[in-house]
């Protein structure tokens, strides 16, 4: 009997590697929304690492994190690294291309609490009096993350904090 159990708990274990190994190797999320303001008002909100306080879903998750900024003020080579608690975590961004009005691309490194690299873009384009914004972050899986997703995907964990950056990019560009 007892080998039996154990042949069925090897079956499972084994069946369950085998599903993380198959699910997507990259994954990409993305959220978009129109800013009520020109992109020439709403472009430096996302260019400037010094303004990301006023709309980043994460910037109220500790209010004891301790923020490092480098390079040049805005733009491409600026650096912004931060470490906080559990919730914050420690990583850095850097801005790799600065298109003005029209795009930002950053590299993203997650420290902790799972070291990652994901890129991350914003594209700006008006629409009607205001700006459609698009934040998007792609990235590849490890076997870790493949398996976490199983659980709880990559849109789904991330998805929502975009919406809510969004919405108080809104409110910081009036």
């Amino acid at each position: 009997m007892l080998k039996k159990i154990l042949i069925a708990v090897a079956v499972l274990i084994v069946g369950f590697l085998v599903l993380v190994a198959f699910q997507p190797p990259t994954y990409r999320v993305s959220r978009s929304a129109v800013i009520p303001a020109a992109p020439a008002a709403v472009f430096p909100l996302v260019n400037d690492f010094h303004r990301w306080g006023a709309w980043s879903p994460w910037a109220s998750l500790d209010p004891n994190m301790k923020l490092t900024y480098g390079g040049p003020a805005e733009g491409a080579g600026a650096t912004y690294a931060w470490v906080g608690n559990s919730q914050a975590g420690q990583g850095q961004m850097t801005i790799l291309e600065s298109r003005p009005n029209e795009l930002v691309r950053i590299k993203l490194e997650f420290i902790k609490p799972f070291a990652s690299v994901a890129a991350t873009e914003f594209t700006f384009r008006p629409e009607g009096s205001g700006t459609a914004v698009e934040w998007t972050m792609s990235g590849d899986h490890n076997f870790f993350s493949k398996a976490m997703c199983l659980f709880v995907g990559m849109d789904k964990m991330v998805g929502p904090d975009f919406e809510k950056g969004l919405a108080q990019m809104k409110a910081a560009a009036r």
